[in-house]
């Protein structure tokens, strides 16, 4: 991985469009001008995966060690077991021991692709906060750290302000996931002279309440960045689709789903996103904001290309690439796209449809088809009651398609 001199992370995070606050920006460069800083994210373990809303901070983190820092990728199997009330308009569902385990090993992966683990000075480490806090005397922490809180700040925290403001019950526990993750950033301080914690936009009080646990219980002097909360030009939540999530892991979300989305990104969302999403030198993307009409697809299929090998692979996003123009050109079809085993040939055209998880119920699929919206095999079949049959099947596979921008297999096994 090539490096960047340490004092340059604060410019690439400004140009490129990571930084929604900062809260000592000219002593944070001084650390940073004067050698490797440490600084972590904490991921909570609520699903198998990652989605694309936690790629703004993987790449924070990437370009922090890119920059001769060293980053910390800190798993929340305690944390998780409270629930991070940000964001949320109710507690999120609590998850056994086991299911967090399960999560965590899976999350685990996505890290390195994007990061240098190892023994080095400015190699990733990840460390787990269930190693402090699963074994936290409650009596104990709050008498050596309950003095440096104030309760007058923790209710003004947004994400418990809005709470109280809309009168949702807020339980409790959720009350004192500030208070761990503050205890978290004094942990990492203390074990690793660690500096610096990033996070989303909503995970600002959070960090400024960690800031403080810092400086008074150790007197050393810490940082915070936040990135901004993003969502699409068109008001979506990065991450979130009409059919679910944009998951990270290959095993949550095809390879060719995933290069689509970000294919089919808005046009005035592709500059901001190749800043964020790739390593292409700012000079270059600049070039793509001249791009009008049909040329911006380009830029898009350019960012899709690079986003998927980083987030799969080079090969996975050359091939896709590679399929993608001839679907598009000549309308072959290869095993690039999603595709899903059937071992009886004659089905109906709207379970072919529900089964490639292109729709969900019977009404949609029958609107679909009764409106043109349907292909098998590139061609539009408008019968709602057609059944797949043998003939449609070529080399044991038959070609499903949802529009313009949606196709998959069905293989007969």
């Amino acid at each position: 991985m090539s490096k960047i001199n340490n004092s340059e992370f604060i410019k690439i995070m400004n140009e490129r469009g990571f930084i929604h606050q900062i809260t000592d920006m000219e002593n944070l460069q001084k650390e940073m001008n004067a050698g490797s800083v440490v600084g972590y994210i904490g991921f909570d373990c609520t699903a198998p995966s990652l989605h694309i809303g936690s790629l703004i901070q993987i790449m924070m983190l990437r370009w922090l060690q890119k920059s001769g820092n060293k980053p910390i990728v800190l798993m929340g199997g305690g944390t998780t077991k409270v629930g991070d009330p940000s964001g949320k308009d109710s507690a999120r569902p609590l998850l056994s021991s086991e299911k967090i385990k399960f999560n965590k090993e899976n999350i685990k992966t996505i890290f390195e692709k994007f990061l240098k683990f190892g023994e080095n000075d400015n190699d990733a480490i990840m460390v787990d906060n269930a190693d402090w806090l699963e074994n936290l005397n409650y009596i104990s922490f709050l008498r050596d750290y309950g003095s440096y809180f104030s309760v007058n700040k923790l209710i003004n925290l947004e994400s418990v302000k809005l709470r109280l403001e809309r009168e949702q019950n807020l339980s409790f526990l959720e009350f004192n996931y500030s208070l761990l993750q503050a205890f978290d950033f004094l942990q990492l301080a203390k074990n690793y002279n660690c500096k610096l914690q990033m996070g989303g936009s909503d995970q600002w009080g959070n960090i400024v309440t960690g800031i403080d646990l810092v400086r008074k219980a150790s007197s050393e002097q810490a940082f915070g960045l936040t990135s901004p909360l993003l969502t699409t030009s068109s008001g979506s939540k990065m991450g979130k689709t009409a059919n679910g999530a944009i998951w990270l892991n290959k095993n949550q979300l095809s390879d060719w789903d995933f290069w689509q989305y970000w294919r089919n990104t808005e046009d005035l969302d592709v500059i901001k996103f190749l800043k964020l999403f790739t390593e292409l030198p700012i000079s270059e993307i600049t070039k793509f904001e001249k791009f009008k009409g049909a040329e911006i697809n380009e830029a898009k299929i350019i960012l899709a290309n690079e986003v998927t090998k980083l987030c799969r692979s080079s090969e996975a996003a050359h091939k896709i690439a590679s399929s993608s123009a001839k679907l598009f050109s000549n309308s072959e079809t290869d095993d690039t796209l999603p595709s899903v085993e059937v071992t009886n040939s004659e089905l109906s055209f709207i379970d072919a449809l529900k089964i490639l998880n292109f729709l969900k119920s019977n009404g949609e699929a029958r609107r679909l088809i009764r409106g043109n919206g349907a292909k098998i095999n590139d061609i539009v079949i408008n019968d709602e009651n057609y059944t797949l049959s043998n003939k449609d099947y070529k080399n044991g596979k038959v070609k499903i398609s949802y529009g313009k921008k949606k196709h998959g297999l069905l293989i007969l096994t």
